[in-house]
């Protein structure tokens, strides 16, 4: 199965990150999210395509001391958990 996911935009309230650390949260949301993907596959509801024009996540939870690599692992998860939602579509 060939899955395309394009996010337009993904907007962090409230995120510190150091000069430079968007990349790497960009790594990591799209790494995780490819696992994820592969290993858990797709909301049934979108196997023949489609689009969602906004989709609510769980929140996370940041602590002190949170790198790129970690908060973007977090990231991929609740939007990851957003699509595997039975009421999105």
């Amino acid at each position: 199965m060939n899955i395309q996911l394009h996010i337009e935009r993904l907007v962090l309230d409230g995120v510190p990150l150091e000069p430079g650390g968007q990349r790497g949260l960009q790594m990591a949301v799209e790494a995780e999210l490819t696992k994820l993907l592969a290993d858990g596959g797709l909301n049934p509801a979108f196997l023949s395509g489609g689009a969602v024009p906004h989709m609510p996540a769980p929140a996370i939870h940041l602590g002190r001391g949170n790198n790129p690599s970690q908060v973007g692992t977090q990231i991929a998860q609740a939007v990851y958990g957003g699509l595997k939602s039975p009421g999105v579509r």
